[in-house]
């Protein structure tokens, strides 16, 4: 039977906040959870990633707060997450909730000044959301009063175990008062979780959702079978095809993370990296560029994507296979939240197929096997949301001007010429599928309008940024020894004028201006740090930034011709990667 939040017992200022958020009714884990907490009970709660599990608990919580936080009042309730970025949000999720009877949330994790928290709790807090070491760490300083908890959430306690925090929040709920609500949220119950519910709850009430099968039914799950060697050619031919938002993408190891970030930038994908090895700040700038839309795809580790909430990502992409079904289900949690579609997709190679079999197996989740998308489907793809676009567009009115412009060259061509030579401005020189360019990019899936390789300039004897046509213009030594030879001034005369003739096959698109940079592989130079520069510094967006040509000690970027300037600008005052950076206009250099 369907319920609404007011019928929950929920008060005006939480149902105010609820209906400003566009929150029409509970899920399934909301109703029930809802009503246990208000009623006291402690809980034990197996709900999937995204089935709004958060508001379950912080909504009672919010209700039973006694009246605002003042200064020297300990918390009222602590919530422990396995994750910074969980804690964060959690918090975030307070307020926003709370807003109408002045909730005060603080996170506290490691990474962040001490001394901030501190201030924050001697002026008085309502709720604290924690990750279990920062938290201890505060208890051990005396810093943090347990004494009048009310309530104590244990969020993701199946990751929080997994990360090895089970000695810590056993520590912590020993420090709590007795009298307290314990409520446990949990995707799955391994042993440890069962045996630390038996040991700290008292009678809990039970709340499972969706065990069916472990995964989430509004997620469409898909894999292909590749080559080990042909992954990241798959990668980029899946991401030309179903053309994602934002995506989440999978790795195994920080290794993995970075080699495939730098490769999808240097294809002029807009991605970010994150993993465990970055620091504080980096991490919030790459999920404040991921959620702002700047960056639509962000390669991470499992440890560093756990407990991240982004509600608008469309596709998760296994690009490694999880170790486990639980990590699998973890993953592909990320996307189709609140009640949105989304999409899994899975990289199997031949190794793999009993490994994606028994996930499926044990999830229960119908994962269809797809066949690699080829060149041809990718364009049949594009044009057909060229084509949902141009239906949107004329649906929205305001052609008024354009249909103007173009009654006046109806005089000399059809309407179809018109619309077909505007389709080719817009959709680019798109060859049928019988073209030989085409054949070519058959056998390298994902590959966009790049330049040609630079081993295929070198044997033609085409180069940027080099002299004579017999040089060899490659990023390696063995170019620049040649080149050297070749016109007795090396890549520092590059350097010095900025760039070299256009490439042969490649044309800089309308639109993007070329610019020189003075570092390269051999100053540490990732492409993702070049767009990390440019965004953050010039504010523009990473999506913006065209083509990336990296060369041991310079590199070309394509950023938009109407930001030039200010590219440039800001660059000039830029430290990247701990040092000046110089960036010029590239100039074309005369062949000898």
């Amino acid at each position: 039977m369907t319920t609404t939040f007011a019928a929950l017992g929920l008060s005006d200022p939480i149902l105010r906040s609820l209906v400003e958020l566009g929150y029409e009714e509970p899920t399934p884990v909301q109703a029930q959870a809802i009503t246990l907490l208000l009623a006291g009970s402690d809980l034990i709660a197996q709900a999937q990633t995204g089935t709004g599990k958060t508001a379950a608990f912080a909504l009672p919580i919010i209700e039973r707060l006694a009246e605002g936080a003042k200064a020297g009042r300990a918390p009222q309730a602590l919530v422990m997450t396995p994750t910074r970025e969980l804690a964060m949000q959690v918090a975030e999720a307070f307020h926003t909730y709370g807003r109408h009877r002045g909730v005060v949330a603080l996170p506290v994790y490691g990474g962040q000044p001490i001394e901030r928290q501190l201030g924050a709790l001697k002026r008085g807090v309502d709720v604290v959301v924690g990750t279990p070491g920062r938290l201890l760490d505060h208890m051990r300083r005396g810093t943090l009063d347990l004494t009048a908890l009310r309530t104590v959430i244990l969020d993701e306690a199946d990751e929080m175990f997994a990360m090895g925090f089970v000695e810590d929040i056993g520590s912590i709920l020993d420090a709590t008062p007795a009298e307290r609500q314990t409520a446990l949220f949990s995707a799955t119950m391994p042993g440890p979780v069962a045996r630390l519910a038996s040991a700290y709850l008292r009678e809990p009430a039970r709340v499972t959702v969706g065990t069916s099968g472990m995964s989430v039914p509004q997620i469409r799950q898909i894999y292909y079978e590749v080559g080990g060697r042909d992954k990241f050619e798959a990668l980029a031919r899946v991401l030309d095809f179903e053309r994602p938002t934002s995506a989440i993408v999978f790795c195994r190891t920080k290794l993995e993370v970075d080699s495939l970030g730098d490769r999808l930038v240097g294809r002029a994908y807009p991605a970010e990296t994150l993993h465990g090895d970055l620091s504080q700040v980096q991490r919030d700038r790459v999920m404040q560029r991921f959620r702002a839309g700047q960056a639509e795809i962000l390669v991470a580790t499992d440890v560093a994507a756990r407990g991240l909430d982004v509600e608008q990502v469309s596709h998760v992409i296994n690009y490694d296979l999880p170790h486990d079904p639980e990590n699998y289900v973890h993953r592909i949690g990320r996307t189709g939240r609140a009640g949105r579609l989304g999409c899994a997709v899975t990289l199997v190679t031949p190794r793999e197929r009993r490994a994606m079999q028994s996930i499926a197996r044990v999830t229960g989740a119908d994962i269809q096997r797809q066949v690699m998308p080829t060149v041809a489907d990718v364009l049949a793809r594009r044009q057909e949301q060229f084509k949902q676009t141009l239906r949107e567009t004329m649906a929205g009115g305001g052609l008024e001007p354009f249909i103007i412009m173009a009654e006046s060259l109806g005089e000399d061509y059809s309407p179809t010429e018109l619309a077909a030579a505007a389709f080719k401005l817009l959709l680019g020189e798109q060859k049928p599928e019988s073209s030989v360019d085409l054949a070519r990019d058959a056998d390298a899936p994902g590959r966009r309008d790049r330049p040609d390789r630079e081993e295929e300039r070198a044997a033609r004897g085409e180069r940027w940024g080099a002299g004579s046509k017999g040089g060899a213009g490659r990023g390696d030594r063995l170019g620049r020894d040649r080149a050297d030879r070749d016109r007795g001034a090396g890549d520092r005369g590059d350097r010095e004028r900025g760039a070299g003739p256009k490439r042969a096959g490649f044309q800089t698109a309308p639109g993007l201006q070329r610019l020189f940079i003075d570092m390269g592989r051999e100053d540490g130079l990732r492409p993702a740090d070049l767009v990390g520069a440019i965004a953050g510094e010039a504010n523009i967006p990473g999506s913006s930034i065209g083509a990336i040509d990296m060369y041991d000690r310079f590199c070309f970027v394509e950023v938009p011709q109407a930001a030039a300037e200010q590219v440039l600008k800001a660059l000039s005052s830029a430290m990247v990667r701990g040092r000046k950076v110089k960036a010029t206009v590239a100039r074309p250099m005369v062949r000898r």
